[in-house]
């Protein structure tokens, strides 16, 4: 099996488009985020995030865990505790989705303001 390879996003049957589409969800970006400050347990993560669901952040942990991006360690106590972390691939990921996160909060201001006047150029070209 090839371990190091690099794929083609342009071509539309590389698996390159899998990893955009993991890296670009709105859930990841935050994940990543957060856990770059340490490992955390999963309400530490949920309240982090704020407005994500126990079952959308359980399904996309565990996509991030497959994916090699987090790991999940269970501690032998009573009640079982979980920690999620980054891995060194995961730390790879951080800096750029930190780019991606503050471009998105410096320029959302920019971005709904075009949408409402692209919405509104539209309903005056209804009337």
């Amino acid at each position: 099996m090839r371990t190091h390879w690099e794929g083609d996003a342009f071509d539309p049957e590389c698996p390159t488009r899998i990893v955009l589409d993991r890296v670009g969800d709105k859930w990841t970006v935050l994940i990543v985020d957060v856990l770059d400050g340490g490992p955390k347990r999963f309400n530490e993560i949920r309240l982090a995030i704020g407005g994500i669901t126990p079952k959308v952040l359980t399904s996309t942990l565990r996509s991030l865990v497959a994916d090699g991006l987090v790991d999940r360690e269970v501690f032998a106590e009573v009640p079982p505790r979980v920690e999620y972390s980054l891995t060194d691939l995961g730390r790879s990921l951080q800096e750029p989705v930190a780019a991606l996160r503050r471009w998105a909060e410096a320029n959302v201001a920019a971005i709904t303001g075009n949408r409402d006047r692209h919405a509104e150029a539209g309903q005056a070209d209804r009337a």
